[in-house]
């Protein structure tokens, strides 16, 4: 299935932000609407940064739109956990000397 998934914005409450995407299947010409919802404290209580949001729930969006399957079809409103946030940021803002090399001693 070869799939496209477009980014529509997203919408503020008080709790969460709510980032919309329309995901269109160009093989069959099928579009299908999904939110991905971020709680607003995810934003202030850890390094994740607004503009995070958009990147982070299109992730979590292809996550799920690759477990899918004929029997279990993926589900149109997600949200992003704890464990999402922590693998974002390890893979996006990875620790300064976590794969730093010693330099060799001048000779």
């Amino acid at each position: 299935m070869a799939v496209q998934i477009q980014y529509e914005g997203f919408l503020s409450a008080v709790a969460s932000r709510v980032y919309q995407f329309v995901v269109v299947d160009t093989s069959l010409g099928i579009s299908r609407k999904f939110t991905v919802k971020v709680q607003s404290e995810s934003f202030g209580s850890s390094p994740l940064k607004f503009q995070d949001g958009p990147p982070i729930s299109f992730e979590r969006l292809k996550q799920e739109l690759q477990n899918e399957s004929q029997e279990k079809h993926a589900a149109i409103h997600l949200t992003i956990g704890q464990f999402d946030i922590q693998d974002y940021l390890n893979r996006h803002y990875p620790r300064k000397g976590a794969h730093a090399h010693k330099k060799a001693p001048a000779a």
